[in-house]
């Protein structure tokens, strides 16, 4: 049976290529976007594949796409939650609403598809939801603290929703990137660049030879991660953020 993969953010960088990734394999692709023109663009790659416009941050929004995707394809075998990015900021000019707009962006755009489709997966015993994440999640980075607490509350979500429907059929499993080449990590180093007061080259030449590999992922490497874990080989596999940061943090997980 041919899977049907949801894919949010899936109009650009990681999202795209886990898109991309999982047409290869032969599933049937839906994937969303705040941007229709990103998805009309992305779609271009993606033959046979359905897209469908929506502000995620919107509980209502996010409960008419999975209508829409529903009504497409049917069921949702697998969801791949990759919408969304807090910005980043230098610690001084962080805010209240700062944090709150970081929650919103970042938490409540996966929070608003993962409530209504875990339960549908576990009404029907079967289910993957992988969550793209965040290194800053873990490491705390003085430029992306807001940003950084809503991963880290994703992970905690993944942890406690993989316990509590792993008796259901449902698996939850997180990916938590480093640094990797999107738009998303350019935007980012303006920030660390002028908090250091150098260029963004220079923040970009640091920030890699601080990866042991050597080298920033690339959202392929991401996406074949994913591939993998949503298929019958990670069947064992729940309730854990796997940390995909080239060994940037010498950690015991």
């Amino acid at each position: 049976m041919t899977k049907t993969i949801l894919i949010t953010g899936g109009s650009k960088g990681i999202g795209l290529a886990c898109a991309q990734a999982f047409a290869a394999e032969g599933a049937k692709i839906a994937i969303c976007s705040r941007s229709q023109v990103n998805i009309d663009e992305a779609l271009k790659s993606l033959p046979g594949a359905f897209g469908f416009a929506a502000d995620l941050t919107d509980a209502d929004a996010a409960a008419t796409m999975l209508a829409a995707v529903e009504q497409k394809f049917g069921a949702i075998d697998v969801l791949i939650n990759s919408a969304g990015a807090a910005r980043r900021s230098p610690p001084a000019e962080l805010t209240p609403e700062f944090y709150r707009a970081a929650m919103d962006a970042k938490f409540f755009s996966y929070i608003n598809v993962i409530d209504p489709l875990v339960k549908r997966m576990a009404a029907r015993g079967q289910g993957v939801i992988i969550n793209i994440i965040g290194a800053g999640g873990k490491v705390a980075s003085p430029v992306h603290v807001a940003g950084g607490a809503a991963n880290a509350a994703l992970m905690l979500v993944t942890a406690g929703l993989g316990t509590a429907y792993a008796a259901q059929g449902v698996r939850v499993v997180g990916i938590s990137p480093g640094l990797t080449e999107t738009g998303r990590v350019a935007e980012g180093m303006v920030s660390d660049a002028r908090l250091a007061g150098i260029t963004v080259e220079e923040a970009r030449a640091r920030a890699i030879a601080r990866i042991p590999l050597g080298r920033m992922a690339s959202p392929e490497d991401i996406a074949n991660a994913a591939v993998f874990l949503a298929s019958e080989k990670a069947s064992y596999i729940t309730g854990i953020t796997i940390t995909m940061d080239g060994a940037s943090s010498a950690v015991v997980v």
